[in-house]
């Protein structure tokens, strides 16, 4: 038998009972499309979280004094403007800012807002790649004079000013009053829901006179020329921390520097990990769906005996038998997966609306599940196949 006269055979069958033929694809339509709108949307979201982390900065290094993980310690050293400005002095290292941070109220006539306070220095834009949208940004003589200047977060200026422009305006942070002389681009949302436009950023040496009077930092950040001397800066870093702070060979590193090149390969880890188990949870429906085709090929064996037995007769080969009814399954598989291709891509669409994250559609991963679903009608049909090849002609003429 040619593979035309197969084909078309095939299509008869199945089309002889289309109620049937609908229900026996339906666990392959839906593995099929689990697993691409999991996968879309799993890369989708992978994809914005790298986009969050490298818009903050791909070149930035944090350091910070403690454990990772687990923060500063009673006994663990503290870091001062001095280490910045050591660190700053590397050949590695472009640029350096103090970081010290804490919520205070901030108050505008009637209105106030409780808001994070950040003291920093003008390389902190540069640093994070996050410039003023309207004003201007403080600058080196207004670290030095200890000058009362401000840049609001556009969450702080709305919630503050409503649609006034706060340019030149007054805004009283604590016990102190700050002239706002910008305002920063948006942000948006981390993936975790945090507000990162809910911000104010002052003056490090004003934070350390005007809000909280204290000499030590909490954390330095930093930037490197290219991305590729990230290992390198991190590695300098350390050694000039512990040599300042005379931190013996044999004693626990009191300081770890955080990139967001580790930040953005644990998670890319985590998605991938996500993408495996997601995915095969997907693929039980594939699994149940290629036992469904099992058994409906078995029932049509079953009930094309007397059929089977005719062609036996008139000179088909085992093969022929064999082959005829392998087409069958792998046939009713590969419609299956075809409808689960586009119900998947579909899907993967409509959640992205209304979740608001990226779906990525993987190629890949629509060759590999339709492919898998090809598979699953072999691999199901198989059996059904051999039986009806093995059947007796004489038995089966006999069957009514």
């Amino acid at each position: 038998m040619n593979p035309i006269s197969a084909l078309t055979v095939a299509y008869r069958a199945i089309a002889s009972n289309k109620i049937r033929s609908v229900l026996t694809t339906l666990g392959i339509i839906i593995g099929v499309a689990t697993v691409i709108a999991l996968v879309a949307l799993t890369s989708g979201a992978k994809q914005m979280i790298e986009e969050q982390l490298t818009g903050l900065g791909s070149k930035s290094l944090s350091i910070k004094s403690g454990k990772r993980g687990i923060g500063a310690q009673d006994n663990a050293p503290v870091l001062t403007v001095g280490d910045a400005e050591a660190i700053g002095g590397l050949d590695v290292i472009e640029r350096i800012t103090p970081l010290l941070n804490t919520s205070k109220l901030a108050v505008v006539d009637n209105k106030n807002w409780y808001t994070v306070v950040l003291g920093t220095s003008p390389d902190y834009i540069y640093i994070n790649d996050w410039f003023p949208e309207h004003g201007s940004f403080f600058n080196d003589l207004d670290v030095s004079n200890v000058e009362r200047v401000c840049v609001l977060g556009k969450t702080v200026a709305k919630n503050l000013f409503g649609y006034q422009d706060p340019i030149g305006r007054n805004v009283r942070i604590g016990n102190s009053s700050f002239e706002v002389i910008g305002i920063m681009s948006p942000l948006g949302q981390t993936s975790s829901g945090k507000d990162q436009d809910d911000i104010i950023l002052i003056p490090f040496k004003t934070f350390q006179k005007s809000i909280e009077g204290v000499a030590n930092i909490k954390t330095i950040a930093a930037s490197v020329e290219d991305q590729r001397y990230l290992p390198l800066a991190e590695a300098q870093i350390l050694e000039l921390l512990l040599e300042r702070h005379k931190v013996g060979p044999d004693e626990d590193n009191p300081f770890y520097v955080r990139t967001q090149t580790t930040v953005i390969e644990r998670i890319v880890t985590i998605s991938r990990i996500m993408t495996i188990l997601l995915g095969s949870i997907a693929s039980i429906s594939l699994v149940v769906g290629g036992i469904g085709i099992m058994n409906i090929m078995l029932v049509s064996v079953g009930e094309r005996t007397r059929e089977i037995g005719i062609r036996i007769a008139v000179g088909a080969k085992e093969k022929d038998i064999l082959v005829q009814f392998l087409i069958e399954a792998i046939l009713i598989s590969l419609v299956g997966g075809f409808i689960g291709i586009f119900l998947g891509i579909g899907g993967s669409q409509i959640a992205s609306y209304f979740t608001g994250w990226p779906s990525v559609i993987s190629i890949n991963m629509v060759f590999i599940s339709f492919g898998f679903a090809a598979l699953i009608g072999v691999f199901f049909g198989i059996y059904p196949a051999r039986k009806a090849s093995k059947l007796d002609p004489i038995e089966a003429l006999r069957y009514e």
